[in-house]
């Protein structure tokens, strides 16, 4: 059936709005890709926009020589693959037993979960807690109090409650407990939700920011995330650089160096993206059907 001429007017204006959206997400990242890539005279004089004036990598080359973006950049690794692997399965663990009718106490468990969602402990009890079990200073400050979203935790439980219950009993008379009906069934045939999941943890992980402010007192500890902040709030973060010779640095203007910075941290989420876009519209519109 064709659409009327108001369902394209409207159809048409969607993708207006959804366009002129994504532009005003996109350019200023693209803006800031320009300035990093432009040359002193050209950035200094304001004239670059939205494509390189000039080109040079004299701010990339800089920021990884005269700045600890690498060991910044090591740490946000560790911080992100380490977490997003604690995550996934304790969420897996709290999700698969609550998605199980045969579950007692489902619902009031459920329930107090739920709870969370809408009352926390609030900043000053959860930074006691964290210091009385030593992990000030420490990852595990980071891991543990984000170990659980309960917004994730309730999207794999609906997932795994719409597996039809067939295979589950067709699983079990093939003498299949619990563990194996989890690794052997649900989880391969979840993997659309698990992506998902993932890229959720990766990009919270990714970009901590006031955790790592809280809790983290060393330096070489910190993540790219207050490292470039650190940076953007440096009004001579070039002069700042003593390991540098002054002649190094004559080609390179401290906006740049910001740009690089946030580029080098925007980069990496962008690039592992495409490889889950695919899972992502799947996995959380299939988990969303019930709960």
């Amino acid at each position: 059936m064709k659409d009327t001429f108001a369902e394209k007017l409207f159809y048409g204006f969607n993708y207006a709005v959804l366009a002129a959206a994504g532009l005003i997400c996109l350019l200023p990242l693209v803006h800031l890709a320009a300035l990093s890539l432009s040359g002193k005279d050209a950035v200094q004089s304001g004239f670059v926009t939205l494509w390189p004036v000039d080109w040079s990598t004299e701010s990339y080359a800089l920021l990884f020589r005269g700045t600890p973006v690498v060991d910044a950049l090591l740490n946000n690794v560790t911080i992100t693959l380490a977490g997003v692997a604690l995550s996934m399965a304790f969420t897996i663990m709290a999700a698969y037993p609550l998605s199980r009718k045969a579950f007692y106490g489902r619902k009031y468990w459920t329930l107090a979960i739920v709870f969370t969602m809408l009352f926390q402990g609030g900043l000053i009890p959860t930074y006691l807690v964290v210091k009385q079990l030593g992990l000030v200073d420490s990852y595990g400050a980071l891991w543990l109090p984000a170990l659980i979203s309960t917004f994730n935790m309730l999207i794999m439980r609906s997932f795994f409650e719409n597996i039809p219950e067939e295979l589950e009993e067709a699983a079990r008379m093939d003498g299949c407990g619990e563990w194996a009906l989890l690794l052997r069934i649900m989880l391969p045939l979840s993997l659309p939700m698990l992506a998902t999941i993932a890229l959720f943890y990766g990009v919270q992980y990714w970009n901590s920011f006031f955790n790592v402010l809280i809790y983290i007192n060393s330096p070489e500890k910190y993540n790219l995330t207050v490292l470039i902040q650190q940076m953007i709030r440096s009004q001579s973060i070039v002069t700042e650089i003593n390991s540098l010779r002054p002649e190094e640095t004559v080609n390179v203007t401290p906006e740049g160096m910001k740009a690089a910075g946030v580029i080098v941290m925007v980069v990496p989420m962008l690039v592992l993206y495409p490889f889950l876009q695919k899972y992502f519209t799947k996995g959380v519109m299939i988990g969303a059907i019930k709960g």
